[in-house]
């Protein structure tokens, strides 16, 4: 499986796209395989303020439901509210279905955050 050597990663299959002092977060096609079907996100609202290690979302499976850590602190900027309607864009291309933005409030918090490299390593 590949894993996009753009993005950072966190041992709880959390994938993060950094663009300046915002990022893109979603979660690992290795934990969209592990889940099964994805059937609803449960998406934050605008505004929102997280440190590193709260909950962000909550995501539904045909398996289980699994509460997500943001591995960084900031503000929802925006939400991917395509979905809402199709959940299971996360099964289908894990890396284009992001789940939250964030206005990164320390964006150093990502450099340690794991290369690609690194979480596959960590899954074998």
């Amino acid at each position: 499986m590949a894993y996009p050597a753009d993005l950072k990663y966190t041992k709880e299959h959390v994938w993060v796209k950094v663009d300046g002092n915002k990022a893109k977060l979603g979660i690992t096609s290795y934990a969209a395989e592990q889940l099964g079907d994805v059937l609803f996100v449960d998406l934050p609202e605008e505004d929102t303020e997280f440190s590193a290690g709260d909950k962000f979302t909550e995501v539904e499976s045909s398996k289980t439901t699994s509460e997500v850590p943001i591995p960084v602190t900031g503000k929802v900027v925006a939400a991917n509210e395509d979905l809402d309607d199709s959940p299971e864009g996360i099964n289908e291309d894990a890396y284009a279905a992001w789940i939250v933005e964030v206005e990164l409030s320390n964006p150093a918090e990502v450099d340690g955050l794991l290369s690609a490299a690194d979480y596959e390593a960590g899954l074998e």
